[in-house]
């Protein structure tokens, strides 16, 4: 079966810096719902589209076609104070950035009275290459497309 929209794809992919860092192994396979759903790259739909399970290819990401420039408004400090006691680094909160946006913090700091919170992704700003290999495609069920992600093993649980 050839992979385009309304197919569920499972492939292994490992994801390095562009100096050859690894970020992620690739060893747990992963499935996702092709077509334009936004469950992967738009890069990766591009690579992958009208190929089937074997394909194989390295794609190089620069930030903006990955998880994004760096926007240091999304860096902030905030008084210690407001947090419940026992925050830590590495910590996670919801909150809203100035764009009022609900986004991910991540406690990267806490420096005295203070903590310092980055709402950027991790991999923001950063150049990747990706080594894809396509292990499955297969007809996506009703309920996947209605829900627009894949579902099973490798995909969505609910």
């Amino acid at each position: 079966m050839k992979i385009e929209k309304n197919t569920v794809v499972t492939l292994r992919y490992k994801v390095m810096e562009a100096s050859g860092k690894l970020l992620e192994d690739g060893k747990e396979p992963s499935a996702y719902l092709h077509g334009g759903y936004g469950n992967t790259f738009a890069k990766v739909e591009e690579a992958l589209e009208g190929q089937a399970a074997g394909y194989r290819v390295t794609l190089s990401l620069a930030p903006a076609d990955a998880f994004g420039e760096r926007d240091e408004s999304l860096v902030q400090t905030i008084p210690k104070t407001e947090f419940p006691p026992g925050v830590k680094v590495g910590g996670q909160l919801e909150g809203r950035g100035p764009d009022g946006q609900t986004h991910l913090f991540t406690v990267v700091k806490i420096k005295g009275p203070v903590v310092h919170l980055d709402g950027n992704h991790p991999m923001a700003g950063k150049a990747l290459r990706l080594d894809v290999a396509v292990t499955q495609v297969r007809a996506a069920t009703e309920e996947e497309i209605a829900h627009g992600h894949a579902h099973g093993a490798h995909g969505h649980h609910h």
